[in-house]
């Protein structure tokens, strides 16, 4: 393919076989396409009207009936690009899936640490290729397992871990340093980092030879999911420590997912979705350049989470969007000058609020289309989720179903043989170029509050997903957006032979009294020793990362660590934006 002229006047567009029309083709194109609707299109349409009155996204964009190469304007070499390359709209590496498939990460984690590692160990032996870690929600709140606050939710939507104990259980026989590990853990994020360091080092295994993700994204918290440790400000302060510790000490390890998931699962759309998560992200970078940090040390190791929901080509372009914007961004705000810095690379995970208990069979087709949409669309990752996940978290039988549909994909359709098949598309590409202006619309008027943290503060990225979600339920309810076996197709579905997993009231019990044990076992005087090191630091505004890592390593509570930071930066109270 050529590239246009430097200093051509022409118009030019990338079309699917690389040719660039003029103007005057462009023109005739134009002319061609209006003959059409008024010629063919109106005759059929008075035959045969329209199924419905719009078609739109599942985000609600209004869909064209067809494109042309006269609907583009962009240069090939400046909007596309070749793989690898600047500004990735094609994929972050040169090679994608031809060289290494995308890491297929199934979330796991329930019960005790014990029940948790056995899945670990399973998954594993079934093909995984990497862990993902879910907490249950004392954990993700920043509250042992015997507070007042945890009880009847101990070990019930993901593992319970209290303490180093917690941790050397659930990866006991699992090589830290050969299998990477994602954390999805946000508010008490540098406890649970901390841990897995701690772990490290008591196993004798470098810091620089384990891999990972943590989680750790406070802000989409305070805009989406609500599992917060401290208020915006210093959880940005908390974030801030552990890229800067990490960038030195545990160089593989992604120090923030910055999640557009939990944002998505609220009730955004894909723009706001794309915009608030790469607002989210522009913003650590902010706060680590104001730190004194070089953007090249660390953003490289910033990753991304996006969701892949219904909308098959939306999904699609909000992916290669999201590169190609975040790329920009990162060159012309910050002056990165390392190809790696602008790489936008994401784990992703098929949209859990699209499962339906009714018919639940039917998730595992949504599944497998979304999963499709996200190889097409360049994710690293990707976890799958289960059919059974309306009603309980998944059992074995399920999870392997959610794997093995990866492992096709993969395997049997042939589309990980081609690197970014679907470019040249007139309408992916259009729809691309729809995703970023949109995003890029949003961004700015973040901007125009002062950037992301201010506009947490104000509430206006709540307030926005909150009324796109309301807007999609009207739709539903009024039938002009169909859900199969929800509100069309409906039947009797009998959903009472779905086995489900059910975790036992025994697990309190049991993780109660490990903790008690744990508790009676160690040093008292270290304890209080290092928990006063912490206060010190969150008093003092040195970095946390060193202080919390020998907690751990003393047998410091998760409690006990969060407690202080409490105690140093206050809690936060949701302001209810409607």
């Amino acid at each position: 393919m050529s590239a246009a002229p430097p200093n051509s006047e022409a118009e030019t567009t990338y079309t699917a076989d690389g040719d660039h029309p003029g103007g005057a083709e462009l023109a005739a194109i134009r002319a061609a396409k209006e003959a059409w609707s008024k010629g063919p299109v109106a005759k059929s349409q008075a035959k045969i009207p329209p199924r419905k009155g719009r078609f739109t996204t599942w985000s609600d964009l209004d869909v064209p009936d067809v494109l042309t190469p006269a609907d583009s304007h962009a240069k090939y070499m400046e909007s596309l690009g070749l793989p690898g390359e600047y500004p990735f709209t094609r994929g972050v590496q040169p090679t994608m899936y031809r060289s290494r498939l995308w890491t297929m990460r199934m979330f796991a984690g329930f019960g005790t640490p014990e029940q948790t590692n056995e899945r670990f160990k399973y998954l594993l032996s079934q093909g995984q290729t990497g862990l993902s870690t879910a907490f249950d929600f004392p954990t993700l709140m920043g509250y042992d397992s015997d507070s007042p606050r945890s009880l009847g939710e101990v070990g019930m939507c993901g593992v319970a871990v209290d303490t180093l104990r917690d941790m050397e259980v659930l990866f006991d026989g699992i090589p830290l340093d050969k299998v990477t590990t994602s954390m999805t853990i946000n508010g008490p994020a540098i406890v649970l980092l901390a841990f897995y360091i701690a772990l490290a080092d008591v196993r004798g295994i470098p810091r620089d030879k384990i891999g990972g993700t943590v989680q750790n994204d406070c802000l989409k918290e305070f805009i989406a999911q609500h599992a917060w440790l401290v208020p915006p400000r210093p959880a940005m302060r908390i974030v801030t420590d552990m890229i800067e510790f990490c960038t030195t000490e545990v160089p593989k390890w992604n120090t923030v997912s910055i999640s557009g998931y939990h944002i998505r699962e609220a009730g955004a759309t894909a723009a706001q979705e794309l915009a608030f998560t790469l607002a989210d992200g522009l913003g650590y970078v902010q706060w680590g350049v104001e730190r004194g940090l070089d953007v090249d040390a660390f953003a490289p190791r910033l990753s991304f989470f996006l969701d892949v929901h219904n909308d098959f080509f939306e999904e699609i372009a909000k992916f290669r969007a999201a590169r190609r914007l975040w790329a920009k961004l990162v060159k012309t705000r910050f002056g990165a000058k390392n190809p790696e810095s602008m790489k936008l690379r994401t784990h992703a995970q098929t949209a859990g609020v699209s499962l339906t208990a009714q018919q639940p069979y039917n998730n595992v087709v949504r599944v497998a289309l979304q999963a499709m949409a996200a190889v097409l669309g360049g994710t690293q990752s990707l976890h799958t989720n289960s059919l059974d996940e309306t009603y309980a978290l998944p059992t074995e039988d399920s999870v392997t179903i959610a794997l093995r549909t990866q492992q096709i994909i993969a395997e049997e359709t042939g589309v990980a043989n081609t690197v970014d098949p679907l470019a040249g598309s007139y309408f992916v590409e259009w729809m691309t170029d729809k995703m970023e202006a949109e995003a890029l619309e949003i961004i700015e008027r973040i901007d125009s509050m002062g950037g992301i943290v201010e506009a947490v503060e104000k509430g206006y990225p709540q307030r926005e997903i909150a009324a796109s979600a309301y807007r999609f339920q009207r739709q539903l309810e009024a039938g002009e957006r169909v859900m199969v076996g929800v509100n069309a197709y409906e039947s009797e579905s009998n959903t009472s032979n779905i086995p489900l997993l059910r975790i036992d009231d025994e697990v309190q019990k049991t993780q109660v009294a490990n903790l008690k044990k744990v508790k009676e076992s160690r040093d008292a005087a270290r304890v209080a020793s290092c928990l006063e090191a912490v206060r010190v630091a969150a008093a003092e505004g040195t970095n946390l990362m060193p202080p919390i890592i020998e907690a751990a390593k003393a047998y410091c509570t998760q409690q006990e660590i969060c407690d202080v930071l409490r105690g140093v930066f206050g809690t936060y109270t949701d302001p209810a934006e409607f």
